[in-house]
């Protein structure tokens, strides 16, 4: 690792600069109106490996919906979900309301400014717990994302490689050393905001850096190498044929997925892994997993979705079946105006347009 010494490094002209670009050029977002920590933990985890033009209005949305620890403990899962549907790794979703469980029962619906309480609660990883006590509680925590990642690795020259744990924390370690201790609220939040529009991945607008002047990697010429990030596994490719499976009374069979793994508690048209099977025992398999007695029809359409590590490959079959009650449990018998009531997958969204 190459790097300049903290000795050399001029803290606080660097925080000066920085806070004062923020407090200048931050942008207006629903969850920077207050210090509430439960909007701010919500946005958090929202803002997850997903944009923040994307996030607002499901911001907007949730908080509507459940204004308070204690209504979002009170909700129902499902309907959790549904707010949260087009959002994706649900899982956030699942973990936020166990999570405000807890602090309702624990701490009397109270937020913990406590590092260890904070930090104990589901889904809470360094990252989220450091933002919260540091913009909702003022503490001097760091927050390291890969924004924050991505301006210090510059900053500092630092070529180690960003996908190993151990590298978080020496991101964790500089940045204890240069956070304004009296407003590491704005610090925290200026670095968060200067990786994203300014220090972006991809040709940096180093002409615009609020702290240009106190940057390595401009200063060497090799601000766009950073950060060293090794690649990440091939996606594996997995084929389905995705049945739109409806009765004679105008209902649609749907099914709930597994309460955990992959979309963990979402409802989804039922799916058949075609690989193993294939085309001509569609209808067999089916009867053999759930007891039902299907005639597929025709081919209504197909979708590609892409996860982090995986693609789904989806093909969409029309198919009927000439049932009025479902004994198996992972499936619902659901009239056609009532479909979009649950919550889906965004594939699964897709293909309601193929319903006839």
């Amino acid at each position: 690792m190459k790097n300049i010494p903290l000795q050399h490094f001029n803290i606080s002209d660097f925080q000066e600069d920085l806070i004062n670009w923020y407090q200048e050029e931050k942008r207006d977002l629903p969850w920077r109106t207050d210090q509430d920590p439960y909007k701010i933990w919500v946005s958090e985890i929202m803002l997850q490996q997903t944009k923040v033009d994307t996030v607002i209005p499901y911001f907007h949305r949730f908080i509507s919906n459940f204004p308070t620890v204690e209504a979002l403990a009170a909700a129902d899962q499902q309907d959790v979900l549904k707010a949260w549907e087009g959002l994706g790794y649900y899982s956030r979703a699942r973990n936020l309301q166990n999570a405000v469980r807890e602090v309702v029962a624990t701490y009397d619906g109270v937020v913990p400014d406590n590092p260890e309480e904070l930090g104990s609660l589901k889904g809470i990883g360094p990252y989220t717990k450091g933002a919260i006590l540091s913009i909702a509680y003022d503490k001097p925590e760091p927050a390291v994302d890969g924004n924050v990642m991505r301006v210090f690795s510059r900053l500092f020259y630092i070529e180690d490689d960003i996908a190993l744990p151990k590298t978080r924390k020496l991101f964790e370690a500089y940045v204890r050393e240069v956070i304004d201790q009296d407003d590491p609220s704005s610090f925290n939040q200026a670095v968060m905001e200067l990786g994203a529009i300014i220090c972006t991945p991809k040709s940096p607008a180093c002409m615009l850096c609020p702290v240009q002047s106190h940057c390595q990697a401009y200063a060497e010429g090799v601000e766009e190498t950073l950060p060293v990030k090794k690649k990440a596994k091939k996606q594996r490719k997995v084929p389905y044929v995705a049945l739109l499976i409806r009765t004679p009374q105008e209902e649609y069979v749907i099914e709930k997925r597994p309460s955990d793994g992959l979309l963990a508690d979402l409802f989804q048209f039922p799916m058949v892994p075609i690989s193993e099977i294939g085309y001509d025992h569609i209808e067999s398999w089916f009867y053999q997993e759930y007891g039902i007695t299907l005639n597929v029809k025709n081919h209504a359409g197909k979708l590609k979705h892409v996860f982090s590590h995986l693609i789904w490959e989806l093909e969409i079959y029309h198919a009927e079946a000439e049932i009025t009650a479902i004994e198996d449990q992972r499936l619902k018998l659901v009239a056609k105006e009532d479909v979009a009531k649950y919550p889906f997958p965004v594939s699964h969204q897709k293909m309601m347009k193929y319903m006839g």
